[in-house]
């Protein structure tokens, strides 16, 4: 297991508008069956995580389309997750779990070698200068992510926003560097091309009407 993390924030508001009777209800029904804890027993392999899922589209996408898969979403923001328990619930997906709150609690808990695939799909920037500590993706978390990534396995990120593209690219190259053998390698892929099976998502089509390009990354856990 790894150490504690570091207590900054990296997500803003963890709550919207209040929930709807009806989302009250599932969420009091289904939640303790789809949520997992931190130190929790996982699901049995093939596992893969998909870190702040937002409103859910690609992590139910995941789960209806990887029958076989154990699928873990992490995710901060309570709508968010009381769509993604609805949708769950709707369409019988029982290959489904979730986290709620900070995922660096959750994989702080989490064994060595632990997941096949990682997706990390349009995290906050944090645009300002002064708020950059509070990004997801810094050096320690990328050798958290090496951690509980088994060899082989392949991590995707992507963001429409320039300059964190390219902190991001920044710091998984220098733990490359730094972690011969155990780092995380890029592949060749052309990354303005979305992953095969890219169900397309609410976020991304906003960030093209708005004229910025989304790219996705594609590492693959050295070793």
């Amino acid at each position: 297991m790894s150490t504690r993390p570091d207590t900054f924030r990296t997500f803003g508001r963890a709550k919207g508008r209040t929930l709807t009777a009806s989302q009250e209800a599932v969420m009091a029904e289904h939640w303790p069956r789809l949520s997992i804890a931190p130190g929790e027993p996982l699901p049995p392999a093939p596992l893969w995580l998909e870190i702040g899922y937002g409103m859910g589209s690609h992590v139910l996408h995941l789960a209806r389309s990887h029958p076989d898969t154990n699928i873990i979403g992490a995710e901060p923001f309570l709508n968010g997750t009381a769509k993604v328990v609805r949708g769950a619930t709707d369409e019988g997906l029982s290959n489904l779990r979730l986290f709620r709150g900070d995922v660096r609690n959750f994989l702080a808990e989490v064994p060595d070698a632990s997941f096949g695939r990682i997706y990390i799909l349009f995290p906050d920037p944090w645009p300002k200068a002064r708020h950059n500590k509070r990004r997801l993706i810094r050096t320690a978390f990328i050798h958290e992510l090496s951690r509980v990534m088994k060899q082989g396995g392949r991590l995707t990120f992507a963001s429409d926003i320039p300059h964190y593209v390219d902190w991001a690219l920044t710091r998984f190259r220098s733990h490359q560097r730094n972690h011969p053998g155990a780092g995380f390698a890029m592949s060749e892929r052309d990354p303005k091309q979305p992953p095969d099976g890219w169900p397309g998502t609410k976020y991304e089509a906003k960030a093209r009407r708005e004229g910025r390009t989304p790219y996705w990354f594609e590492f693959v856990r050295e070793g």
